[in-house]
């Protein structure tokens, strides 16, 4: 109350599910995000299966164990591919995909016996592998009225191709080509609005940011996970071609005022590459000196988003594992990438990494 702030928004998912919003709420501030009990969402990835199961909202086939006994005779039940997920937060790490059973196994011994990922692994979801391709789907809700963002396609592997561990994301661009007008509007009737839907009648009114990670196949929409908060990478480049007013967009939804409300898009494309520490998603340095920032970020139509950076005796540095979000327009995807690329090669430490790919998916996507 003292510093008269309008609107606190949250951007991580942990102060969410410990419940931040709530305490706003009791204090009288308002705050957009969602409740403890509606951030569960993305809390419990059993939790969000069972919902998505009982509403029939499209997913993958699955079963959750709390012991890995149990879950390791399911594993050897069932034929791979398959996927094993820690139930709890992972910061984006905590899915395997297993394309053999001794994959999944040690998966399993990671993740619940290890502890890879501390209480989160206390239980896992184990679900079928599905075939397509992943696109990132984010709305704003008041709880009652659903207003689509413009898609985005991230990039979760750490290596070019799609290859290696999963990470946070790589790199996103948007708008996605994969995602016409004919998904989206399927995406919203048989996911976002009956997932806002079935988080009323749970009880969890849902007010804030809805992100479904989705997979598009043959089979037609799959929803992998629901998150409770922007993504990212997938943020950058969707508010960059936004052309409406963000704070007045978050501000109705915090005060239940977004009947009516349609959103204007560039027609530009955006590109976003994520500059990481070398190491990443293992373990990697922290404190090396970041060169050439003023650079890139004074590109025309180039916004440089820090992410894990600190500063330390009058340098920005390096402290955590994806640094940097380096993300450009551009009059098509062709012009994106290159401007985003042409950003990143003018900023370097020691060690830093990136993929060469962002957006080449796209790319091919058109020219077909």
């Amino acid at each position: 109350m003292k510093e008269r702030i309008d609107l606190t928004v949250v951007g991580p998912e942990v102060p969410l599910t410990l419940g931040i919003a709530d305490e706003f709420e009791r204090a009288g501030l308002r705050i957009f995000g969602p409740s403890r009990l509606a951030s569960e969402i993305e809390g419990s990835k059993a939790f969000s299966k069972g919902l998505m199961a009982r509403y029939n909202i499209p997913t993958a086939r699955y079963r959750e164990f709390s012991d890995p006994l149990e879950a390791r005779a399911y594993v050897k039940e069932i034929a791979p591919p398959l996927v094993v997920k820690a139930d709890g937060l992972a910061a984006g790490k905590g899915v395997v995909i297993c394309a053999a059973e001794d994959e999944a196994l040690e998966a399993i011994e990671n993740i619940m016996v290890k502890k890879a990922f501390g209480p989160s692994g206390a239980r896992v979801v184990i679900e079928e592998f599905l075939e397509g391709e992943e696109a990132s789907f984010l709305a704003v809700t008041d709880g009652k009225t659903v207003v689509p963002l413009a898609p985005a396609q991230d990039h979760k592997a750490i290596y070019d191709g799609d290859m290696g561990p999963n990470t946070g994301g790589m790199g996103t661009y948007s708008p996605a080509p994969l995602m016409t007008p004919e998904l989206e509007r399927e995406v919203m009737e048989r996911v976002m609005k009956p997932m806002v839907e079935a988080m009323e009648a749970e009880g969890r009114p849902y007010r804030g940011v809805l992100y479904a990670g989705l997979m598009i196949g043959g089979v037609g929409v799959k929803v992998l996970e629901f998150n409770c908060r922007f993504g990212d990478p997938e943020t950058q480049p969707i508010m960059m071609r936004l052309e409406d007013d963000l704070f007045d967009l978050l501000m109705r939804a915090a005060e239940g005022r977004l009947a009516g409300v349609r959103l204007k898009w560039s027609d530009k494309h955006a590109v976003c590459v994520v500059m990481a520490a070398g190491g990443y998603p293992g373990d990697y340095a922290r404190g090396s000196v970041i060169s050439g920032l003023d650079e890139a970020g004074g590109m025309e139509d180039v916004m440089v988003f820090h992410a894990g950076t600190a500063f330390k005796d009058g340098h920005v540095v390096t402290s955590g594992g994806r640094v940097l979000g380096v993300t450009a327009l551009g009059n098509g995807i062709k012009e994106a990438i290159e401007r985003a690329y042409r950003a990143v090669e003018l900023i370097s430490w020691e060690g830093a990494y990136y993929r060469k790919d962002i957006g080449y998916k796209a790319l091919r996507r058109l020219v077909r």
